[in-house]
Order: C-alpha cells, then structure tokens, then sequence
C-alpha cells in the first residue's frame, strides 16, 4: 500500500473491544467474498443467500430472513475463525473516494469504553489483508470523482471542499445551537453561494425544524423489512427497531430476540416527539461528533452523491451545510425519540445514546464512493 496514503486520524488515539453480549454486528449481512464462497458453499451450503435489493450480492443467511446471522448462538459466532472479511473488519469501514480513510462505526458500544486493543494498529492490520481490494476500488473511484468533479465545474457549482470544512471547524460551537441550524438551513436555500461568515442568528421556529427532523427521521424509519430498519443497540445489549408508518405517521418500537422474532414494545406519534432542549454535557459530546463527521470522507461523499442526484442544482457549499444541517437535527430528534422511550434525556448520555442508535445509518448513506 506505499503507493496510497491511507487517512488513519479517525481511528488514531482509539481503542476498541467487542463487549460480551452486544451482537450488534451480526445483525449486519456481511457479503461473502469470492476468496470466501468456497468455503462456505463446502462447509454451510444453506446459510449462502442473495440479498435483497437493487445490487443483490451473496451473503450469509439471517435467522427467519430479518434476524441476526444465522450462526450466532447465545451472542456468540459458531464459525469465528472462518468468519468473512466484513465481519473481521467491523467496527472499521475503510471508505474508498478520491482519498482512502479509515472510519470507525459509532454505534459499536465497543468504542465508547476506553478499553480494548488499540484502534490505529487493528485498522492497519485490515487495511493489509484488504489491499487488493482497495486498489481495485480505487481505480474506479479516481474516475467517478473525476467525473464528479468536472460535472462540478461544467455547472458552475464546484467549490472547495478544504474551504468548507474549515468554516465548519471554526463554527462547531454554533452547529450545536437550533436558531444557528435554523438560519444556515434558510440561507442553503436562498443563497446562490453560501458563505458562515457574518451569519446572524434569529429566534428558531422550532415547529417548523421540528417538522424538517421528523420528516427526515421517518423517511430513514420508513420500512416493512425489519432488516433495513434502524437498530439501537440498548444498554441492556436489546436490538431495538423502530419501524415508521407514513400513512398513520406512527412509529412502533420492537424488540428483536435472539430467535429472530419480533415483539411490539410500544408505539408513539412521531408528531409528539419534540427536539428537546440540549442538557449539560450534550453540547460537547454533540460537538465531538460534528467534528468527526466534518472529517469523514465518508460524509463528503455523501454530499456528493445528494448533489449528483440533484442535477447539479446546489453549489457545493449549500449542498455541505445543508446535509449537516439536516444530519444534526435527525441525530437530535432521534435523541429526543429514545428519550421518550427509554428517558435517556439529552445530556452528554443522551447524546452519546443518540450518536450509538444514528452512527451506523450515517456510514450507511448513498455516496460516490465505495466502502470496502
């Protein structure tokens, strides 16, 4: 890999272990590799699967299709020492763009304990074993942000992505208060170019922000395959989906066992989740994770895909600042979501709760690029 850089600063400093009864990555299909087809197709013929979806690739089989991996018995993987690369590599996503980084998955409880092995040495041993992939990836990667890229340009919306991460990094603070969110949100959408210098905030309208977080939030809960719902993993190691009805706008809490069945805990309107106000603590844990996403190029790839999807419409600035925008205030409402449930409230535990039950649909958004 001495002819590409790979961008450890996420992982760097971390450490990272797999807490006993989490299992939470083994609700996550993991595809299995050509290298490793052989093995299972010897050894587990009945547990090979497609997935489903617009790009079906062979995976390992869930308990009654919406369960975790079927080989996980008693939180406990049957097959550990032949288990494919994607599950070797979680808690890390090596995300593969015009850059190569290494990113690490929030919502694995693992990472928030302080213990474990050491996070930078880990991800070098994965990256390692996954250069062939890497460099494939890579060379289809150089040529969709070259594209990018120039479509950029030709429309006259290119901007500088060091820039805009910069003015992000200088105003962390003020991403973390609503009236802040509220303004940058109006000017993305009124400005031709959009710049954070000299912005001026005025009171929130908060209904109308709430709306915005609601809307969003339900559009990512707004699922009948429970495999596709998102997962907050519970202090007490539950799998707990939340699954969205746009027609009765309901969302109903279930509880996935072990088994792979479901059981409803409780329902609410997503019109009586409120964003609360944040709590002591809540803005700095907030503001670590702004932080983080504002490196991710992950993220950035994101916003790139949304301004491909758009037709080019948006300059990139107001495409950035819009995507956090509406990034932080669908963190705060799911907050707000898992307080109702669970009285998490939105100090620096919510917050952090928040961050664990959002992280893995974040690193899951469309994006130009590739995780690999």
């Amino acid at each position: 890999m001495a002819d590409i850089e790979i961008d450890y600063s996420e992982v760097r400093g971390k450490k990272a272990e797999c807490p006993e009864g989490c299992g939470l990555c083994c609700l996550c299909q993991p595809e299995v590799l050509a290298e490793e087809r052989r093995f299972f197709e010897k050894h587990h013929p009945k547990d090979l699967v497609y997935t489903k979806g617009a790009d079906p690739y062979l995976a390992l089989a869930l308990k009654k299709g919406k369960g975790s991996c079927v080989f996980l018995e008693g939180r406990r993987c049957m097959i550990y020492s032949s288990r494919p690369a994607y599950c070797r590599q979680f808690p890390y996503h090596i995300y593969v763009g015009d850059k190569v980084k290494v990113e690490l998955d929030l919502s694995c409880r693992g990472v928030w304990t302080g213990s474990g092995a050491d996070a930078e040495t880990e991800a070098k041993d994965i990256v390692t074993k996954a250069e062939s992939r890497i460099k494939r990836a890579m060379k289809e990667a150089r040529g969709v942000y070259s594209e990018f890229y120039h479509n950029c340009k030709e429309a006259g919306v290119m901007g500088d992505p060091v820039e805009i991460r910069r003015s992000v990094s200088e105003n962390l603070d003020r991403f973390t208060d609503m009236a802040y969110i509220g303004k940058v949100m109006e000017m993305t959408m009124m400005e031709p170019v959009m710049t954070l210098n000299g912005i001026k905030e005025e009171p929130a309208d908060m209904e109308e922000l709430n709306e915005a977080a609601m809307e969003t939030a339900m559009e990512s809960m707004a699922t009948k395959d429970p495999v596709n719902a998102p997962v907050y993993c519970g202090e007490d190691w539950s799998w707990n989906l939340f699954l969205a009805d746009s027609a009765s706008g309901r969302i109903d809490w279930m509880v996935l066992d072990d088994e792979g069945d479901l059981t409803k805990k409780d329902t609410v309107k997503a019109s009586e989740i409120k964003i609360k106000p944040l709590e002591p603590g809540g803005k700095e844990v907030l503001k670590a994770y702004i932080s983080i996403l504002n490196q991710r190029e992950s993220f950035l790839g994101n916003v790139f895909s949304l301004m491909d999807a758009a037709g080019y419409e948006d300059d990139m600035a107001n495409a950035y600042y819009g995507c956090l925008s509406t990034t932080i205030l669908d963190l705060l409402w799911r907050a707000s979501l898992l307080d109702h449930f669970f009285g998490t409230g939105m100090g620096e535990k919510g917050i952090k709760e928040a961050i664990i039950f959002y992280d893995m649909d974040r690193l899951d958004a469309p994006a130009i690029g590739a995780f690999v």
